[in-house]
């Protein structure tokens, strides 16, 4: 079974594994954004918020104009543009496809776990994600343009080779800032994940409080529903894929 246990604000955002390879996005840093530790001029709150909106505006525009033309998947963050330069496949794809079918098998008919477009985007923090998954009422999928956040009744990531820190810290931190209640990660490099629920406030944010683990072989609860992890693939330290079984 697996176990459960809180989970500190800041160890919720630890990737688990020891060791990473190395990592292929590329993050591009906002105008005027600034890493810790950096000096900066006071501005008045609102003149900020109204910047960081039109930079957040200017940004999404850019990334739609990049999505047609550019391989790998784009993102914006308060940090700036994240590319992850790899396009997913293999694994990655068989795994959403998979988690996808398992939770629609067990959920009622007027939601569904939905592993394609629009994105998930609250304009007024300034974030824009692409989950693999989301478990969504149809009507709520059912909008022009992206899809409000707080409609969102899970959010479903499979952790990338190439971007393992996006899933692992990145969105560990945006996902409960946007108020998705429950955030699932499978990691097939590791052959285990994490669902992590509960979200409360922190001096850095929201953030989820409990963290319950579980290895690729296990029963994992999702929300309400609870799936079977047998057969999900692995990646292998070749590229190649590690069989797993053909039933969905």
């Amino acid at each position: 079974m697996p176990s459960a246990h809180p989970a500190p604000a800041a160890a919720a955002t630890a990737d688990p594994t020891p060791r990473r390879p190395p990592s292929m996005n590329v993050t591009i840093l906002a105008p005027g954004h600034r890493r810790r530790g950096a000096s900066a001029m006071t501005t008045a709150p609102d003149d900020a918020r109204r910047g960081a909106s039109h930079l957040y505006r200017a940004m999404r525009d850019v990334v739609r104009s990049m999505d047609d033309t550019l391989p790998g998947k784009f993102e914006v963050t308060k940090e700036g543009i994240v590319h992850d330069m790899m396009s997913p496949g293999g694994p990655h794809e068989v795994t959403a496809a998979r988690v996808s079918r398992r939770l629609e098998k067990v959920m009622p008919d007027e939601l569904l776990a939905h592993n394609g477009t629009p994105d998930v985007e609250d304009v007024p923090e300034g974030i824009m994600r692409h989950p693999d998954v989301v478990v969504i009422a149809w009507s709520d999928l059912d909008v022009e343009g992206s899809v409000d956040p707080r409609t969102v009744v899970a959010a479903i990531e499979i952790v990338s080779r190439s971007n393992p820190e996006n899933d692992w810290v990145g969105k560990m931190r945006d996902y409960p800032l946007l108020g998705i209640p429950v955030y699932a990660i499978f990691d097939p490099r590791t052959g285990s994940g994490a669902v992590f629920t509960d979200i409360h406030s922190t001096p850095d944010g929201p953030r989820y409080a409990v963290r319950k683990d579980f290895v690729y072989g296990e029963d994992v609860t999702i929300g309400e529903w609870t799936i079977s992890t047998s057969g999900l693939p692995r990646y292998q330290d070749d590229g190649a894929e590690e069989g797993g079984s053909r039933e969905a």
